[in-house]
């Protein structure tokens, strides 16, 4: 069984540090599903809404960045693995396609969907490592057993009404992100050793850095399409203007500095995977959220600018900025130990907008989130510039 298997393992050479061809066709699939979720949202933004779309952003999270550390463990380019990601292709299509009405009539498609993607990949992975590696054999047993718990939770709420669905489709997303912190503990089997899995920090961290280029460019994507279609207003060139100004400033905030330094971080230190779960897994969902929101709080100055903002916009075109700017503060805090005083301040100066949402329109509570990364862009790459000075 090792000699079959073994030579799927990733190779421990500078290629293996950076992204497959076949990791970059999978996830295209993610472009898909997230402009299906943020069509699905601007179409009709409530707080109820809010709630569910928060449940897509987890699952879609979840089977991206859990494919994403399987991928660093394998090598891609082997044809087996290959294929593991064209199943998972397909799985993810269908998914992406059940998403707008994974709550009414699609539920159960959108269930097996998520749950083949989630298995085929840990099931492949377990025979991987059988006879090659026994701690990270044990370690994906552990994992299996808690993903065949969740998807059973998955599987019975596409059978259910909505309002056990949600509530199903709760249960199942918290067993899914409680496992980890667990160390997929099993009665009998116990707890996986806290460095078990063999990963490559900045494969890791690149995999992710191009996920928040996915995200960003579905926002380009929407913008631009939603632009296109209210071209004829008067408001629609400034607005534009600003939403990819917005789309511009977020891409600095996270790649002119912390992305380099999470990267360092998660090569350089002792304890990889602790801290590729605190970096990535966990730490990259709020800056994903983040540009995901702010897409559908362009979508709504774009399409109705002048319109007095009411809290449900505010959550997405202020809201959204703040889980970015406190996703992106705790990878810096994290990957250098130094706060990012600048981000502080942008979430404050975004909390405190929430106080003028009933005097302001979409367009003016936009120029507050724009205004407020410019700020925290500015701010920080001063300071650093003046740290680096010093320093030298």
């Amino acid at each position: 069984m090792a000699d079959n298997t073994h030579h799927w393992l990733r190779k421990d050479d500078e290629d293996s540090t950076k992204a497959s061809f076949p990791e970059l066709f999978f996830d295209l699939v993610f472009v898909f599903a997230l402009i299906q979720l943020s069509e699905t949202l601007a179409a009709d933004f409530s707080f109820g809404l809010a709630a569910e779309t928060l449940l897509f952003i987890l699952a879609l999270w979840w089977v991206w960045i859990h494919t994403t550390w399987v991928t660093n463990l394998l090598d891609a380019e082997i044809e087996p693995v290959r294929i593991l990601l064209f199943v998972m292709m397909f799985f993810g299509i269908v998914l992406a396609i059940a998403l707008p009405k994974a709550f009414s009539d699609l539920g159960l498609v959108f269930a097996f969907a998520y749950a083949g993607m989630q298995l085929s990949r840990t099931l492949f992975a377990l025979y991987a490592f059988r006879g090659t590696d026994d701690q990270s054999y044990r370690t994906f047993l552990r994992i299996t057993v808690w993903l065949v718990t969740s998807c059973t939770f998955w599987i019975a709420g596409g059978l259910m009404e909505r309002e056990a669905r949600v509530i199903m489709w709760i249960i199942a997303l918290a067993i899914e992100y409680i496992a980890p912190i667990l160390r997929y503990s099993l009665p009998g089997l116990g707890s996986a050793p806290p460095e078990t899995l063999d990963i490559n920090g900045e494969h890791l961290a690149e995999r992710c850095a191009l996920f928040v280029i996915i995200a960003l460019g579905e926002t380009i994507l929407t913008t631009g399409k939603t632009a296109s279609s209210h071209f004829d207003g008067s408001m629609t060139p400034l607005v534009l203007f600003c939403a990819f100004l917005s789309t511009v400033l977020m891409w600095w905030i996270y790649f002119h500095d912390g992305q380099e330094r999470a990267a360092d971080k998660a090569e350089g230190d002792a304890e990889p995977q602790a801290t590729g779960h605190q970096l990535f897994t966990y730490g990259h969902l709020p800056i994903v959220a983040g540009i995901i929101l702010t897409a559908v709080g362009e979508d709504f100055s774009l399409s109705h600018p002048l319109d007095k903002a009411g809290y449900n916009q505010a959550v997405a075109l202020l809201g959204g900025p703040v889980l970015y700017l406190g996703g992106t503060l705790w990878m810096k805090k994290m990957s250098s130990h130094m706060m990012p005083w600048s981000h502080c301040t942008g979430i404050v100066i975004l909390l405190a907008g929430f106080i003028a949402v009933p005097h302001m329109s979409n367009f003016q509570l936009q120029i507050i989130a724009v205004l407020t990364l410019l700020l925290v862009a500015v701010w920080e790459y001063v300071a650093l510039k003046r740290f680096r000075r010093d320093a030298a």
